[in-house]
């Protein structure tokens, strides 16, 4: 054989809650989709059901509580154990904690966001009941490189929904995860399968014929 496969990058996934977009990524990895592998799945309370989902896959998993802890102390301790599991990217997927300068710092460029709404429209909390609220006819989700603002960095992926027919917020959530669930591996997949750049805000690609078709729905 001529040639060698390309190393898988270690991935490791921060939750707060049911964690579908860690499963997302994980069955897009095990599918051969996104050459990585999830080496921790941590979150910020210990009974979250997505740490149970991990546990599942047979994944390492951390529940490490915030409460009583000061915000340094806490992303101290988390840090500490991605790099003890050799973690070159976090995937955020529902984590409900804002990080930190610090936090970003320690992996520059290498933590990855997933927000309902077609940024920089709707940022922070609640950003489906925001859409319904405002009337638009069209949402989605962005898959954004994490800077040190609020759902403001650095646009990787978005994926548009039209929602002017929903009638409810939950709806309006529903049809944006089931986007998010391609939009996330298919993020991923995009930076690590070729060389690309920041420039200013623009995540630019130095080689796109590398890049392959996008992970589709499967029948």
């Amino acid at each position: 054989m001529s040639g060698s496969r390309r190393p898988l990058a270690k991935v490791g996934v921060l939750l707060s809650g049911r964690g579908s977009n860690f499963v997302a990524l994980q069955e897009a990895m095990l599918a051969g989709e996104v050459p990585a592998e999830i080496v921790l799945v941590a979150s910020n309370l210990p009974s979250a059901a997505g740490l149970a989902k991990a546990r599942d896959y047979g994944l390492p998993t951390l529940g490490l509580s915030h409460r009583g802890m000061s915000r340094q102390e806490h992303e101290e301790k988390l840090i500490a154990a991605l790099r003890a599991a050799g973690v070159g990217w976090v995937c955020l997927a529902g984590y409900m904690r804002l990080l930190s300068p610090r936090f970003v710092q320690a992996f520059p460029q290498r933590v990855l966001n997933i927000h309902p709404s077609l940024l920089p429209s709707f940022p922070g909390l609640d950003a489906q009941q925001q859409a319904w609220d405002h009337g638009v006819r069209v949402s989605g989700c962005t898959v954004h490189l994490v800077d040190e603002g609020l759902d403001s960095g650095p646009i990787v992926v978005q994926r548009v929904v039209a929602i002017d027919d929903a009638r409810h917020p939950d709806e309006v959530a529903a049809r944006i995860l089931a986007e998010e669930h391609l939009a996330y591996p298919a993020a991923l997949r995009y930076l690590l399968m070729q060389s690309w750049r920041l420039e200013g805000r623009r995540v630019v690609a130095s080689s796109p014929e590398a890049v392959s078709k996008k992970p589709e729905k499967k029948p």
